[in-house]
């Protein structure tokens, strides 16, 4: 992701922060295997920012994830436009979807992106969690490569917490 993309984010999340004590932005850290429908798979580090800038209504988050397979390296980033539901005092479902920038083999393509994620948050403070994100993509590049991935692992408050 570039600076200027991450910096904006980061000041985004800042200012949509209201003053109920929620956090400014979650940061998810964790893994991202991902399957290719046509037989390939790769594995890679997971990172994104999510932020509200429409309380119980829009989620953004902004994600950057290399996957690696045979020696390649896959790069795709991606801006999700979610729908959150609070299941429970602990548990969140999100459900959405987005524009993808694929980087394989010297090319790039454009690509959309399907996306259901369950955070789940074991303290009332809601400053650490995990989460759980299936993705479907759907390449618009020649061939129109399709995938499934499942990203899974840490979430991290960032600002004030509950």
């Amino acid at each position: 992701m570039s600076k200027p993309l991450l910096t904006v984010l980061l000041v985004c999340a800042a200012i949509a922060r209201g003053d109920d004590g929620e956090a400014a932005a979650i940061l998810e850290l964790g893994a991202a295997p991902s399957w290719g429908l046509a037989g390939e798979s790769s594995l890679g580090p997971a990172t994104a920012i999510e932020f509200t800038p429409i309380e119980n209504c829009l989620e953004l988050e902004a994600g950057v994830t290399p996957g690696f397979h045979r020696g390649a390296v896959e790069w795709s980033a991606d801006v999700l436009f979610k729908k959150p539901w609070a299941l429970s005092k602990k548990l969140e479902f999100m459900a959405g979807a987005g524009p993808e920038w694929i980087r394989a083999g010297g090319s790039n393509s454009a690509a959309i992106e399907f996306a259901v994620d369950f955070m789940y948050w074991p303290s009332r403070k809601r400053r650490l969690g995990w989460y759980i994100e299936p993705a479907y993509d759907y390449s618009f590049a020649p061939g129109h490569e399709k995938s499934i991935a499942v990203s899974f692992g840490l979430l991290i408050a960032i600002g004030r917490g509950r």
